[in-house]
């Protein structure tokens, strides 16, 4: 029976896919978009509830009757130094007391790696790093079944990926290398219909001589 599954921050550039790669997997994508949000062509026959995070009673009303939630927000660098405090943390935080008073258990959050690290050049715009880990922990404290996925530098290649695997670790054992948003979808994907993923932080990035191995496989 297919789920339906929110994703926040839907229009961005992981968040798009992921919603792609779920009605690909049989499942029903409800994407929490901003008013102003432009949703790609492919994404049009789905549910869409646009509104601000920061209206809770708006944020209460989209995640309605959802089995589950993937946050894909993110700041992204910028001259504005307070986004990743507001999108990071706080945004994080707001989503998931939405989920706790909605009966929402299931939640994934898309982080990054490094989160948490102190001494990292991303941290010049406005500390994200830190930010990000302060989020994770909105999760980790939640009592809701979640998981952290924190991918590696975000490329938007989308060919030659049937022969990229994906380099699955726990927390704090990757610093660099990268992956397509493509495939953080399709982990994404993989995690939520993954129970023994629950409760975990789980790194990515992908290799071209990394053979593909399903994520329940490794953790075992």
């Amino acid at each position: 029976m297919a789920r339906t599954i929110a994703i926040s921050g839907a229009s961005g550039k992981t968040g798009y896919r992921i919603a792609e790669e779920l009605f690909k997997a049989g499942e029903t994508p409800r994407l929490l978009l901003r008013p102003s949000s432009i949703c790609p062509e492919s994404l049009n026959h789905c549910d869409q509830r646009r509104l601000e995070l920061s209206d809770q009673a708006a944020l209460d009303q989209a995640l309605e009757g959802v089995d589950a939630l993937v946050i894909a927000t993110g700041a992204r660098p910028s001259i504005d130094l307070t986004a990743p405090m507001r999108v990071d943390a706080w945004g994080v935080q707001r989503q998931v007391e939405s989920c706790r008073r909605l009966g929402v258990r299931r939640i994934l959050l898309v982080s990054s790696l490094c989160a948490g690290r102190w001494r990292h050049p991303l941290n010049l715009f406005g500390l994200i790093l830190v930010w990000k880990r302060i989020g994770e922990r909105a999760l980790e404290t939640s009592g809701l079944d979640w998981t952290v996925i924190r991918p590696g530098g975000l490329s938007e290649r989308e060919e030659q990926l049937e022969s990229e695997g994906i380099v699955w670790t726990g927390p704090d054992q990757q610093l660099r290398d990268s992956i397509p948003r493509r495939l953080v979808a399709q982990a994404c994907v993989e995690a939520l219909a993954t129970p023994a993923s629950i409760g975990r932080i789980l790194e990515v990035t992908s290799r071209q001589d990394q053979s593909p191995q399903p994520l329940e496989q490794l953790i075992k």
